[in-house]
């Protein structure tokens, strides 16, 4: 697999882990942190080539990111089953701009055997170490529906780097 270290003990590095786990978060330049049922985190860096002509963060990479982060911790949580959004809602509270470092953390709400609720929060990171919320965001999605034996790879790869 593509990031995967020679050495089984040696470390992945979070761009190297989200290779392998998400490619489209990846090629954003989003970095997983911690990967589980009931909790994912990672960051990012805002770059130009996803900023508004005014340096702006676009809103909808915060709604692309809210999304792939829920979908993947309910991917896990529903025992990997295929998962699908039903609803997405992403409140804006303050602007990211170019080079801003941006947290995400994205929690279980509800877990029903048909429906998940995730909330994903984003923040700036500011260089004194206060946070500052940049989006609230729900995610619900239908989480019973069977996955196809092509994903069992998938779902391999998703085991051996969550906190199970």
């Amino acid at each position: 697999m593509a990031g995967t270290p020679s050495n089984p003990h040696e470390k992945q590095t979070p761009a190297a882990l989200t290779a392998e786990l998400d490619r489209p978060l990846h090629a954003l330049g989003f970095e997983y942190i911690h990967f589980s049922p009931e909790k994912i985190t990672g960051r990012l860096t805002v770059s130009e080539s996803w900023c508004q002509p005014f340096k702006r963060m676009h809103g909808g990479v915060a709604a692309f990111v809210a999304e792939g982060v829920a979908s993947a911790g309910a991917y896990m949580a529903s025992g990997f089953q295929q998962v699908a959004g039903v609803q997405l809602t992403v409140n804006h509270i303050s602007p990211a701009f170019l080079g801003d470092k941006v947290e995400i953390e994205a929690t279980r709400i509800s877990l029903g055997k048909t429906i998940q609720v995730w909330k994903v929060q984003q923040w700036k990171a500011k260089s004194t170490g206060e946070k500052v919320l940049l989006s609230l965001s729900n995610v619900t999605l239908v989480c019973n529906l069977p996955s196809p034996k092509s994903m069992k790879s998938y779902e391999d790869v998703i085991k051996k780097h969550s906190k199970l």
